[in-house]
């Protein structure tokens, strides 16, 4: 039985990031990247591109947890000692002991940097190994290709395409490209592949 709790602000740390629940109050943290790099969210509708949609982007992500379909989390590096992004879990079935991660997005000067990998490593560990979801699930704009190449470097598993299933920034209709990791992928290979990247990062 899944022990997922969304009552209880859960803190994921390791020596690079800081995963903490987000909280209206963030808006002040993330409001230079919805100002200076309103792209970010372009592949996606209802980013937080610009102040007024950033402060709608955060509400609606803690009020989708006191209704118990989302968990996000703030994103603090570190080693810039800054507030670098956003991630965090969505569609989460208890019952069905599955989960996506998604509503990721770092600014451009965190991108690159492995920050992504302890980022997901945290939340990987948490639901695998924590919490004993069953599978994890992701998704992407299938023309994002960073998103893409992002997951598959972690080890997700390309499933399929949703055709015409959402749309992006400026209304244009797109296809979902589905991935996903499996419990036993992490067990046999996935945590010791992904743990080897994150300590190849710490020590370069």
């Amino acid at each position: 039985m899944i022990q997922f709790d969304f009552n209880h602000d859960y803190i994921l740390e390791d020596e690079r990031v800081i995963l903490r629940p987000i909280v209206l109050d963030d808006l002040v943290h993330l409001e230079t990247f919805s100002v200076n790099e309103p792209e970010l969210w372009m592949f996606n509708r209802g980013g937080g591109a610009g102040k007024g949609n950033l402060e709608k982007y955060i509400s609606i992500a803690v009020d989708e947890r006191k209704r118990k379909e989302h968990y996000r989390f703030i994103v603090f590096d570190k080693w810039n000692n800054e507030y670098a992004g956003s991630t965090g879990f969505y569609d989460i079935k208890l019952l069905n002991e599955v989960c996506e991660i998604g509503f990721t997005w770092y600014g451009k000067k965190f991108q690159g940097t492995g920050l992504n990998k302890h980022c997901k490593y945290l939340l990987l560990q948490f639901a695998f190994d924590t919490n004993g979801f069953q599978r994890v699930g992701f998704r992407a704009n299938n023309i994002n290709e960073r998103s893409k190449n992002a997951m598959r470097s972690i080890g997700c598993v390309e499933e399929g395409i949703l055709r015409n299933f959402n749309s992006d920034s400026v209304g244009n209709r797109i296809d979902v490209v589905v991935l996903s990791i499996l419990k036993e992928e992490w067990d046999k290979k996935v945590r010791k592949m992904l743990f080897h990247k994150i300590n190849l990062d710490k020590n370069e």
